[in-house]
């Protein structure tokens, strides 16, 4: 069993210090209670200060299903993605320690994170990650009117435009693991031609400790697999560590999404 170094833990307290007890930590997609924002909404940069040459945007992989959980089973590689939102101490030392191991991670931002802390769209892509589209409030999606869900959809597109100028590469639901047919659709509208679904759930946001993250993690990764993770855990950030090192040991390297289903 792998368990989680007094080193480890000693660099997560060090990166993140006070996170614990003075920050509010984010609701995973599988409990039932919606993102509180702690702070008022920072304002939204204009189009024009978005980068002059945007990211990659959305792109369609002909032979995949609409929704999509695993990657080829060919190659030993993994998608580590994450659920994006929670204190923003947390999300860069994930992002710190991902780079420092050289691997690469898919962030799928909530819109009102992204209000809050509208740096971490551009910090997320200047360390080679993907980032994406979480719906804009994080509500259970499936559930919401046509109207409702098309504006979760779009509105958090529009900040990723204004933030990056582009809606970003993917597309999860909130509060599931997989979109409603109606929401499969409005996705496709709105320019995901494909929804991210997952093969392998780490069960971080129930807050089960570091070890149980890395064990989950380990217990179902294989070539091809996409990992649900979030963000605003520290358990994921003490764990992190662990589990690139077990997947290397295996011959798995954690890439972006777009490396894994190109």
């Amino acid at each position: 069993m792998v368990q989680v170094t007094p080193t480890h833990r000693r660099d997560v307290l060090r990166t993140g210090a006070g996170i614990v007890a003075g920050g509010a930590l984010a609701a995973g997609c599988g409990t039932g209670h919606a993102a509180r924002p702690s702070v008022p909404a920072a304002p939204v940069p204009s189009p024009s200060e978005s980068p002059s040459k945007p990211p990659p945007g959305p792109r369609a992989y002909p032979g995949l299903p609409a929704q999509i959980t695993h990657g080829p089973r060919t190659r030993p590689q993994v998608a580590l993605t994450f659920h994006g939102q929670g204190d923003p101490a947390l999300a860069r030392a994930l992002l710190d320690t991902a780079e420092r191991r050289g691997a690469r991670l898919t962030v799928l931002a909530v819109g009102t994170w992204l209000d809050q802390h509208p740096d971490l769209a551009r910090r997320i892509l200047d360390g080679g990650h993907d980032l994406g589209n979480h719906t804009q409030r994080h509500i259970g999606v499936n559930t919401l009117p046509e109207a409702e869900a098309r504006r979760e959809i779009t509105d958090c597109a529009t900040r990723l435009k204004r933030l990056t100028g582009s809606i970003g590469t993917w597309f999860r639901p909130s509060r599931a693991p997989a979109a409603s047919p109606l929401v499969a659709r409005l996705a496709r509208a709105a320019g995901y031609p494909h929804v991210l679904s997952y093969d392998v759930d780490s069960l971080d946001y129930t807050r089960p400790g570091a070890a149980a993250v890395t064990r989950e993690v380990l217990a179902g990764a294989r070539n091809g697999s996409v990992v649900s993770l979030h963000f605003g855990y520290p358990d994921t950030v003490a764990a992190l560590p662990d589990v690139l090192t077990e997947l290397g040991r295996r011959g798995l390297r954690a890439v972006t999404t777009t490396e894994l289903l190109s």
